[in-house]
């Protein structure tokens, strides 16, 4: 019987011992939400790499790889380069919609600033819709995880 016991017992402190490692992890996750958007996504067309990540108290993305050819980086309409420019900026969580973050994307070509949202559906998948006042009137983007390299000046493999 004493036996049973100590095979429990150390079952209990094996149990516990795994449990307070993967405690301050599942914490971490469920008071940063946003972690779930934070690194590098490849855009729908495949043409651009965002990195995101925390801009003080929002989630911001700046556009950090491109496709072009030669060694001229594209500019925007302003004519700054496109190279690591601020895109997405000012994300917060929604309070009406769990799980998805409001705030504005630039529109690099024509410099228009525009209202969107960021959610992920899953794992290594990233939603992003743009929109003119209300969600219904937009556009949705899937992004997938980038886990590709980039060169100089953030010029994407071809």
């Amino acid at each position: 019987m004493s036996r049973n016991i100590r095979r429990l017992a150390a079952f209990l402190c094996l149990f516990l011992g795994c449990y307070t490692v993967l405690l301050p992890g599942a914490a971490h996750a469920e008071t940063h939400p946003e972690a779930a958007f934070m690194g590098y996504w490849l855009s729908q067309g495949h043409d651009g790499v965002f990195k995101i990540d925390r801009c003080g108290d929002t989630v911001c993305g700046h556009l950090v790889g491109l496709q072009y050819d030669g060694t001229n980086v594209p500019h925007d309409k302003a004519g700054d380069t496109m190279c690591n420019l601020l895109m997405l900026t000012d994300f917060k969580a929604s309070s009406d919609d769990t799980g998805r973050w409001n705030g504005k994307i630039l529109d690099p070509d024509t410099g228009h600033i525009y209202q969107a949202q960021i959610w992920s559906p899953r794992q290594d998948v990233l939603k992003l819709r743009g929109y003119i006042g209300l969600p219904l009137f937009g556009e949705t983007q899937t992004w997938t995880r980038y886990n590709g390299t980039l060169g100089p000046v953030c010029k994407m493999p071809h």
